[in-house]
């Protein structure tokens, strides 16, 4: 191995998002993660979304809305030259 190219192996102390944190080795000397062991799903056993900037409640909007769509358009779809069918009375 060359000498003098290997960057320095230090004590790092990890902090996560949900406020655990612990002491590791690493390049660097502090380290902030989003998820950890304390607060990851498959490590706890319960399961959680992680939701990020509000992504999961746009992405049900926009399920509500295409399902909406989806029977709207199935209700008025027409057969080429007679009328959109309609519920039997």
């Amino acid at each position: 191995m060359k000498a003098k190219i290997h960057p320095n192996y230090v004590e790092a102390l990890v902090h996560c998002a949900c406020g655990n944190s612990f002491a590791t080795r690493a390049t660097k000397a502090d380290l902030h993660v989003d998820i950890c062991s304390a607060c990851h799903p498959f490590f706890t056993g319960q399961q959680r979304i992680v939701d990020t900037a509000g992504r999961v409640e746009r992405f049900t909007k926009r399920l509500q809305k295409s399902t909406a769509v989806q029977e709207a358009r199935s209700t008025t779809k027409k057969v080429k030259g007679k009328p959109a069918a309609t519920e039997p009375a």
